[in-house]
């Protein structure tokens, strides 16, 4: 493998941004100095100059939904896709999840998803394994060692979906779950809106069911709930919990709640729960806009943004989970839209922006919530996350300043359209490297499908 030596850059990470040089080598970090020699470079290497440009490990985007085989569809982007359109935004590793499916235990289910993954992956990826009350059984203890030993350790639980079997439904069978996880080093994420209330209110429900009243049938009211309820059991386990893809004022004062209370609680938000609201559930393309949990008023955004300048967030994440224009607009019934968007690719160019717009917040603190602290909660730090010498030589070299507006016609979702569309953005990913391959430079692709690995956690 070629040696390259990047020169000139603004190498940052969750610390410092200095001047330096990178040395690759070998697929990995072999120097970062002040000033490398071009005499370390042979013939057939490459020499990138980065000048004005950001040096940064690899983003990761620790909640995707790539090929997700859901309600009788499957998600656009495909493994081949997702990790190209991960690529263009300077994404070098993903976290997808592994469903727990019927007939099948945890160890199935992950290698099932395992199998699925391994041709079409040209980035390195690791899992989170769902955990479902449908297979919920006394077995669950010695599942989790084996899963542990396979190289996953993060849990996946709904805290509603009562009628697809996804909701552990039995107290004491959540409790076993934490105390079972806490025992063994194990995190349980935690998708937070509280079933009872959801079915209380679709059941005595008098409105229609456009895509507007999705945030009226799953209110902040029923995320914020649900933190509370889970996370007593997690106190009572003594065990962490991490809450994914929060998306209101509501939820994220139920885990300043349980901060308070002594609970370790790991906070995830996404761009779309920062910069969109549900004005944009209205209109002919509303359907392009359900997600679940759904979007929130404008003050809700606004808390969430205070929330990441005043580091209550450890993670920022995509959920991304695409569809294609057709099959988004193919229901106008909030039921039956097919949940989800696409957003791995406009990531890191979004939180710059966010970034430029905030002096308080810093290029490593993007850094922290997209590369570095993903890679130490989910156990790859600091093989993925860093850029200490002798790591993995995943790198991103983002162009910070130059301004571009974001199109349907200018990212590279198989869904051809983007819910940030008009979205005026600084920062634009010049070269995605990958294990010392560079997998997208100037616009131009270069990842193989197969090429991605699967990175156990330890």
């Amino acid at each position: 493998m070629k040696r390259i030596l990047i020169r000139n850059g603004l190498v940052t990470d969750d610390r410092s941004s200095v001047k330096a040089d990178v040395l690759i080598e070998d697929g990995l970090i072999k120097a970062v100095e002040p000033c490398i020699e071009d005499s370390v470079l042979q013939e057939g290497d490459e020499l990138l100059d980065a000048k004005g440009m950001i040096v940064m490990p690899g983003a990761i985007d620790a909640h995707t939904h790539y090929h997700l085989v859901s309600r009788g569809t499957v998600t656009c982007d495909s493994f081949r896709e997702g990790s190209r359109l991960a690529a263009f935004g300077g994404v070098t590793t993903v976290i997808d999840f592994a469903d727990h499916n019927k007939g099948q235990d945890l160890l199935q289910s992950l290698a099932y998803r395992r199998d699925e993954m391994r041709d079409g992956m040209a980035i390195d990826y690791t899992l989170h394994q769902g955990v479902y009350g449908h297979g919920y059984n006394s077995t669950i203890g010695r599942q989790l060692e084996i899963l542990k030993s396979k190289g996953v350790k993060t849990l996946k639980i709904f805290t509603t979906y009562r009628n697809t079997g996804y909701l552990i439904e039995n107290r004491d069978d959540l409790l076993d779950l934490f105390r079972n996880a806490r025992r063994l080093g194990m995190l349980v994420c935690a998708h937070c809106e509280y079933n009872p209330m959801i079915e209380e209110i679709s059941d005595n429900w008098k409105g229609d069911f456009s895509p507007a009243s999705h945030a009226l049938l799953r209110p902040a009211e029923a995320e914020a709930k649900a933190i509370e309820v889970f996370g007593q059991i997690a106190l009572e386990a003594d065990c962490p919990l991490y809450v994914v893809h929060c998306s209101s004022e509501k939820g994220l004062n139920a885990i300043r709640d349980l901060r308070k209370k002594g609970l370790v609680v790991y906070a995830e938000t996404t761009p779309h729960y920062l910069f969109l609201e549900k004005s944009k559930l209205n209109g002919p393309d509303g359907s392009l806009f359900v997600m679940t949990p759904p979007l929130r008023e404008r003050s809700d955004n606004e808390a969430l943004q205070d929330g990441v300048l005043n580091h209550e967030f450890h993670v920022i994440a995509t959920d991304h989970c695409a569809f294609t224009r057709e099959q988004k607009l193919s229901s106008s019934d909030c039921r039956t839209i097919y949940p989800g968007i696409p957003g791995s690719e406009e990531m890191l160019a979004l939180l710059n922006t966010f970034k430029d717009e905030h002096p308080s917040m810093t290029m490593s603190d993007v850094v922290r919530l997209v590369s570095t602290e993903p890679a130490k909660l989910f156990g790859i730090y600091p093989q993925k996350g860093s850029l200490e010498v002798g790591t993995d030589a995943d790198i991103t070299i983002l162009d910070p300043s130059e301004k571009w507006t974001l199109t349907d016609n200018n990212v590279h979702s198989a869904s051809h359209y983007t819910p940030y569309r008009g979205f005026k953005v600084c920062g634009k990913v010049r070269t995605t490297i990958l294990r010392g391959k560079i997998i997208m430079n100037d616009g131009e692709y270069y990842g193989e499908p197969g090429e991605g690995r699967f990175i156990e956690q330890h």
